[in-house]
This record gives C-alpha cells, structure tokens and sequence, in this order.
C-alpha cells in the first residue's frame, strides 16, 4: 500500500462541551499550534492550514504504530515526509489542515483529498495523535471538513477509506453521517498481510438532513 492516508480513526466517542468562540485567540501551546491562523473553526476543535514546518508533527503522528497499521505506513525518513508535506501543499487538488485544540495544541491531520469540482466529489483523511484520541475530536474535525467540503466547496459527494476491523474509525464516520457502501476486499496490503477496506460516503442531501450544529455556527 502507498503512504496515501486513510481514516486512522479515533477511540470511541463521548460528548464534549462546545468550546467558546473566543477560546482561540492569541492561542499559544507546545503542540505546534502557535501563532497560527485558524481557517476553520468548529465545536472542540479549530483547523489551520497545514504548513512544510508541521512536517514533523505529522512524522511523530504517523510513528505510532496504531496509525501505522490502520495507515498501512513504513517508517520513512523526516526529509521524505517534508518533501511530501510540500507536495500536499502545491496540489490544487488538495486542502490539508491541522487539528488544533482551543489552547493552540496540534492535535492530529485531516485532508480534503482528489477534489474533483466538475463531478463535486473528493475524499476524506483524518489522523489524530495517540494522546487525543477517545475524546470526540476525530467526530468534530471530520464534521468541521465535511462543513467546509459541502459549506464553502461545491461538493456533492465525499467518501473515506479504513481497515474493516478499524472500530473506532469505522464508528467516526458513521457518527458524522457517512454511509458503509461495501467493502474492497484485499485492497490493502501491509506488513505481508492483505487487508479489506470498508468504504463510506456521505452526499450533499445526506449532509443537509443532518441534526447538528454547522461549524460556521461554532
């Protein structure tokens, strides 16, 4: 498998008290999220613009070796992941974001990825650090995406890849609306073993029917 992302997953969810708006401001923390301008903002979490500096966060993110095996990744050098952070970063295709909490702290990664804006459709990466999972911010980063994707962007279609046996991410993306249209068996393959990818998708109509907050009422 290539190093493309996937839905790495969270732990499972509980509710989270709804941030305040002005909670952001002059954020300032260790976790890579200081000084930086927010571009979205959404509940628990905010996202900010993925930078070629951010490259190592996402190395140490992507060493765990939970994420490495939902990922399917291999460990790869600092400098290769900074050449690829400004690929990501050049690609018109692509918009890539950081998790920040409302104290500044980088929290994970999440991407709108293939973004096709004839046919409206474009797939959907999350990742988050180790320390942040089971906390609900994997739900709120990846509504905050789906909000831009379908609030800002003209899509009509946005769908997400994971490991069949990824629980907590399979549970992620059900709980922000998205919906399991099968399986690609044996799409995956990873430390010599083939895995089944579950893929979900969730539709502009499917989006607005949905009973929650939008981020831009964050």
């Amino acid at each position: 498998m290539t190093e493309d992302m996937r839905i790495a997953g969270d732990a499972y969810e509980r509710e989270d008290e709804r941030g305040d708006e002005d909670a952001y401001e002059g954020a300032d923390a260790d976790g890579g999220g200081a000084g930086r301008q927010l571009s979205w903002r959404a509940g628990s979490v905010a996202l900010a613009a993925l930078d070629t500096d951010d490259a190592e966060l996402l190395h140490s993110w992507r060493s765990d070796p939970v994420t490495a095996h939902h990922l399917g990744v291999w460990p790869r050098p600092l400098t290769a992941l900074r050449e690829r952070v400004e690929r990501y970063i050049d690609d018109d295709d692509r918009d890539d974001f950081l998790v920040v909490l409302p104290d500044g702290t980088a929290i994970g990664h999440v991407a709108l990825t293939g973004q096709n804006i004839v046919d409206g459709a474009a797939q959907v990466e999350l990742i988050l650090a180790a320390g942040y999972r089971g906390l609900g911010h994997g739900t709120a980063a990846l509504d905050a995406l789906v909000d831009l994707a379908f609030g800002e962007l003209p899509m009509y279609r946005l769908t997400a890849e994971t490991h069949t046996d990824n629980a907590p991410a399979l549970a992620v993306l059900a709980k922000s609306g998205f919906v399991r249209e099968g399986v690609s068996r044996s799409a995956c393959l990873h430390r010599g073993r083939r895995h089944d990818l579950a893929v979900f998708s969730l539709l502009r109509p499917e989006w607005e029917r949905l009973d929650r907050p939008r981020a831009w009422d964050a």
